[in-house]
């Protein structure tokens, strides 16, 4: 499979800004592409081709891109169809849902083709990984243990479909930090993956008593969060975690990360 291949649907109410991703894609060899200014229209043609990419603007005259997102989630036929926004909206509560519910890439506007192309590239991989039966798949990710730790069943969901994509079947979940220390007593993993912001207990106190009181005191910890603040993200790097990587996290960081922590190979 290579960009040619990619059949590309476009949200955007703005035509000027349709051309102008439309010639970026076209840059790359892809010429499979529709384009729609709203939501609803997009959405039904969605449910009767399905695209290998939705992107979508922010703000829609019927809805707004979360809207979109959201809705393509709950429906089990669109929901493992890659989403990349595209948009200058800079607020917490229109960009947070949209890193929560697995978006492969926020991109601001203006974008470089070369911000577009690193996003393409890794859902292009994506996407091969999802048509290459496990038999094909490298066998050093065959029995690699995992907990999956998120809050939000909606990124619980998009993380464990990315884990499987890459050949990782061995996928324990929790829903925060108190179940995800339960788990750790009854069982041994080879790596932890964790958002930060949880109830009960969060990641960085996870992280601290894993560090200090776990049975597994050394285990990999890569945490995956949308956290903006500077202090904030001091405290989970001090905390011991592995690595840290920010919501929305591409497929091939985190494959490559899972290479460099578990395998380690180099990035």
């Amino acid at each position: 499979m290579n960009f040619s291949e990619l059949f590309v649907l476009i949200i955007e109410p703005s035509r000027v800004q349709r051309t102008i991703i439309i010639n970026h894609l076209k840059s790359f060899g892809i010429t499979h592409i529709d384009e729609y200014d709203e939501g609803q229209s997009a959405l039904t043609a969605i449910r009767l081709q399905t695209p290998d990419i939705v992107l979508s603007s922010m703000h829609l005259p019927d809805m707004t891109g979360t809207d979109v997102i959201n809705i393509m989630r709950q429906d089990t036929s669109l929901a493992d169809i890659t989403f990349l926004l595209v948009s200058s909206e800079t607020h917490y509560r229109y960009l947070e849902p949209i890193r929560q519910s697995g978006a492969i890439a926020i991109l601001p506007k203006p974008f470089t083709r070369k911000d577009l192309g690193v996003a393409l590239q890794s859902t292009l991989h994506y996407l091969i990984d999802i048509d290459t039966p496990d038999d094909s798949k490298p066998e050093d990710f065959e029995n690699i243990r995992i907990l999956l730790v998120d809050d939000s069943s909606v990124s619980r969901k998009y993380l464990h479909q990315t884990l499987t994509n890459i050949g990782i079947h061995e996928i324990t979940e929790a829903k925060d930090g108190a179940e995800a220390l339960e788990t750790l007593k009854q069982q041994t993993f080879d790596l932890i993956i964790s958002d930060y912001n949880m109830p009960n207990i969060d990641g960085r106190e996870m992280v601290e008593y894993i560090r200090a009181h776990g049975q597994q005191p050394t285990i990999p910890v890569m945490m995956v969060t949308s956290e903006q603040n500077k202090n904030q993200l001091a405290a989970i790097q001090n905390a011991g975690v592995s690595a840290l990587c920010a919501k929305p996290l591409s497929y091939d960081i985190m494959k490559k990360v899972i290479e460099q922590l578990v395998l380690n190979d180099d990035i």
